[in-house]
């Protein structure tokens, strides 16, 4: 009786250890860039291991354009997507891991181009470049921008601001910090935001549990904090 009620629990206990997450992301650096073996590494991956690692889930990561990224997180059984900005209109189609990132999202330009931009507003005259399916696309139009260049990745969009056929570009407050060598200049702030880890709903509550509570441990001790500061970079809490 004794070991039926001890295989009883094995079982009960197997779906959560033996979870397989499929996790896709987009070159977004520094917080993603491709490594060596072409997986993706980073600011957000370095948290996700130690979360899979605590939690015993067995995982793979792949880098794609972003619009692919999410969509998969949406539609696909065991998909996650990291890292993705937490808005009201994401919030009920996704299962969320956050925070792994808070930050403001700023639209930038190049100092060259001497834009007069002082307001929203202002802003609002020059040509906007984003990521397609990005949560700042939809910042963007709820803004009631109207001259907006949509790309696959946040690379492209980069080229293109340093190319001149876009006036401007959002970016993360921290990612801006990083490029500072680009002879680039917050024009304007966006928004404020936290970013996680959106996983389709058919990833198991319990799983989502642990791995959120593995995340805030993660936050309470410290160690969220000194990966971001071996990156240089500042996480705002």
């Amino acid at each position: 009786m004794r070991t039926a009620g001890l295989l009883l629990a094995v079982l009960v206990a197997l779906p959560l250890h033996a979870a397989q997450i499929h996790v896709s992301t987009e070159e977004y650096p520094p917080y993603n860039v491709r490594g060596s073996d072409g997986r993706p590494t980073g600011v957000y991956m370095d948290q996700l291991k130690i979360i899979f690692e605590r939690t015993g889930v067995s995982y793979d990561a792949t880098i794609l354009p972003w619009a692919r990224a999410i969509a998969l997180a949406e539609t696909t059984h065991s998909y996650c997507v990291a890292a993705a900005a937490r808005t009201p209109e994401r919030e009920n189609r996704f299962k969320w891991i956050s925070p792994i990132h808070t930050d403001r999202n700023v639209l930038v330009a190049r100092k060259d181009a001497h834009l007069d931009v002082k307001t929203i507003e202002d802003a609002k005259r020059y040509s906007v470049g984003t990521q397609r399916d990005d949560y700042t696309e939809t910042l963007l139009r709820s803004l009631h921008f109207t001259r907006i260049d949509l790309s696959a990745d946040f690379e492209t969009t980069h080229t293109r601001l340093l190319s001149g056929r876009i006036d401007m570009m959002p970016m993360s407050e921290s990612a801006l910090s990083k490029l500072s060598g680009e002879d680039l200049v917050e024009v304007a702030v966006l928004a404020q935001q936290s970013l996680g880890m959106a996983c389709n709903k058919s990833v198991p509550d319990g799983l989502i549990r642990k791995m959120q509570s593995a995340l805030d441990a993660l936050i309470a001790d410290g160690t969220q904090r000194r990966i971001y500061e071996r990156y240089g970079l500042v996480i705002r809490n």
